[in-house]
């Protein structure tokens, strides 16, 4: 089981950049997929961005593809998520996960392990 602690999140006026840490323990990260989930209030959560090291592999949702970029340190065991001209409709709480099997998936089901998630808020 890998524990997950997410930090980065805060409050950005529209056009503004945030940058999302996912900081891992229990075990390296190396081998897993890592992915970024967000939810906002009312809503189901929603796949943001994957990555996977071996073999090498970035996915990002439609609605952040050219403005956020997923990455890893895994010196660091730590994923971030740099987000760039945010929108007010980014505004959720962000999650960090981690799938054991590295399938790369954009799917919630896949992954075994949450972080507590970190408030990203969007003004207008």
């Amino acid at each position: 089981q890998v524990q997950l602690v997410e930090s980065g999140g805060g409050l950005v006026q529209a056009g503004g950049s945030l940058r999302l840490a996912c900081a891992a323990s229990g075990r390296a990260l190396s081998s897993y997929g890592m992915a970024w989930f967000r939810q906002a209030p009312g809503q189901e959560r929603e796949f943001v961005a994957v990555i996977r090291w071996t073999p090498s592999l970035t996915y990002y949702a439609d609605s952040v593809k050219g403005r956020f970029t997923i990455s890893r340190d895994n010196a660091k065991n730590t994923v971030y998520l740099q987000m760039n001209s945010l929108k007010p409709e980014d505004t959720a709480v962000y999650y960090c996960a981690a799938d054991q099997w590295g399938l790369g998936s954009a799917k919630a089901v896949d992954y075994e392990d949450w972080g507590q998630g970190t408030q990203v808020t969007v003004s207008s």
